[in-house]
Protein backbone atom coordinates (compact mmCIF):
# COMPACT_ATOMS: atom_id res chain seq x y z
CA UNK A 1 0.00 0.00 0.00
CA UNK A 2 2.82 2.42 0.89
CA UNK A 3 4.38 1.93 -2.55
CA UNK A 4 1.08 2.70 -4.23
CA UNK A 5 0.86 5.96 -2.26
CA UNK A 6 4.41 6.86 -3.33
CA UNK A 7 3.66 6.13 -6.98
CA UNK A 8 0.46 8.15 -6.88
CA UNK A 9 2.29 11.01 -5.14
CA UNK A 10 5.05 11.07 -7.77
CA UNK A 11 2.50 10.91 -10.58
CA UNK A 12 0.35 13.69 -9.12
CA UNK A 13 3.34 15.93 -8.48
CA UNK A 14 4.59 15.31 -11.99
CA UNK A 15 1.24 16.14 -13.55
CA UNK A 16 0.67 19.18 -11.35
CA UNK A 17 4.14 20.60 -11.77
CA UNK A 18 4.24 21.31 -8.04
CA UNK A 19 7.44 23.04 -7.01
CA UNK A 20 8.99 24.99 -4.20
CA UNK A 21 9.79 28.09 -6.26
CA UNK A 22 8.75 31.62 -5.43
CA UNK A 23 9.06 33.67 -2.32
CA UNK A 24 7.18 33.97 0.93
CA UNK A 25 6.47 30.26 1.37
CA UNK A 26 6.33 28.39 4.65
CA UNK A 27 9.27 26.08 5.33
CA UNK A 28 7.32 22.85 4.60
CA UNK A 29 5.82 23.91 1.28
CA UNK A 30 8.88 23.22 -0.87
CA UNK A 31 8.99 19.59 0.28
CA UNK A 32 6.35 18.55 -2.26
CA UNK A 33 8.43 19.23 -5.34
CA UNK A 34 8.49 15.51 -6.16
CA UNK A 35 12.17 15.27 -5.22
CA UNK A 36 13.70 11.80 -5.27
CA UNK A 37 17.28 10.76 -4.54
CA UNK A 38 19.15 7.96 -6.30
CA UNK A 39 22.86 7.13 -6.10
CA UNK A 40 23.61 10.42 -4.34
CA UNK A 41 21.86 12.59 -6.96
CA UNK A 42 18.57 14.47 -6.71
CA UNK A 43 15.97 14.19 -9.48
CA UNK A 44 12.79 16.16 -10.13
CA UNK A 45 9.74 15.29 -12.25
CA UNK A 46 9.95 16.44 -15.85
CA UNK A 47 7.12 16.38 -18.37
CA UNK A 48 8.28 14.07 -21.13
CA UNK A 49 6.39 11.62 -23.26
CA UNK A 50 7.64 9.02 -25.67
CA UNK A 51 10.49 7.62 -23.58
CA UNK A 52 11.32 3.94 -23.17
CA UNK A 53 11.94 2.49 -19.71
CA UNK A 54 14.95 0.19 -19.49
CA UNK A 55 16.32 -2.08 -16.78
CA UNK A 56 15.64 -1.58 -13.10
CA UNK A 57 18.57 0.20 -11.48
CA UNK A 58 17.54 -0.04 -7.84
CA UNK A 59 15.57 2.08 -5.41
CA UNK A 60 15.03 5.84 -5.01
CA UNK A 61 14.18 7.68 -1.83
CA UNK A 62 11.12 9.89 -2.18
CA UNK A 63 11.39 13.00 -0.02
CA UNK A 64 8.81 13.53 2.70
CA UNK A 65 5.96 15.84 1.74
CA UNK A 66 4.53 18.18 4.36
CA UNK A 67 2.85 20.89 2.32
CA UNK A 68 0.31 21.78 4.99
CA UNK A 69 2.45 22.57 8.07
CA UNK A 70 -0.56 23.92 9.99
CA UNK A 71 -2.44 20.62 9.56
CA UNK A 72 -0.32 18.04 11.40
CA UNK A 73 -0.52 14.45 10.21
CA UNK A 74 -1.60 15.19 6.64
CA UNK A 75 1.82 14.87 4.98
CA UNK A 76 3.52 11.82 3.56
CA UNK A 77 6.63 10.37 5.19
CA UNK A 78 9.86 9.66 3.31
CA UNK A 79 9.46 6.48 1.27
CA UNK A 80 11.11 4.40 -1.44
CA UNK A 81 10.15 3.12 -4.88
CA UNK A 82 11.82 1.65 -7.97
CA UNK A 83 14.15 3.48 -10.34
CA UNK A 84 14.71 2.45 -13.96
CA UNK A 85 17.07 3.39 -16.74
CA UNK A 86 15.69 5.44 -19.62
CA UNK A 87 16.85 4.13 -22.98
CA UNK A 88 19.24 6.58 -24.61
CA UNK A 89 19.82 8.60 -21.41
CA UNK A 90 22.67 8.41 -18.93
CA UNK A 91 21.23 7.65 -15.45
CA UNK A 92 23.20 10.61 -14.08
CA UNK A 93 20.97 12.80 -16.28
CA UNK A 94 17.55 11.08 -16.37
CA UNK A 95 15.74 8.09 -14.86
CA UNK A 96 12.21 6.70 -14.71
CA UNK A 97 10.66 6.32 -11.24
CA UNK A 98 7.77 4.18 -10.03
CA UNK A 99 6.70 0.81 -8.72
CA UNK A 100 5.81 -0.43 -12.19
CA UNK A 101 7.99 0.34 -15.23
CA UNK A 102 4.92 0.70 -17.44
CA UNK A 103 3.78 3.68 -15.36
CA UNK A 104 7.13 5.14 -14.30
CA UNK A 105 7.55 8.93 -14.36
CA UNK A 106 10.44 10.59 -16.22
CA UNK A 107 12.76 12.54 -13.91
CA UNK A 108 15.88 14.58 -14.55
CA UNK A 109 18.84 15.35 -12.31
CA UNK A 110 18.94 18.82 -10.92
Amino acid sequence: MRRAVVLVTVAVLTAAGCSGGGGGEEAGEASCSGLVTYDGRDYLPTEKSGFTVGDRLGTVTVAACEDTPDDAGTGLPEATTGVYAVEGADPTVAVAVGDDPSRAAYMTAR
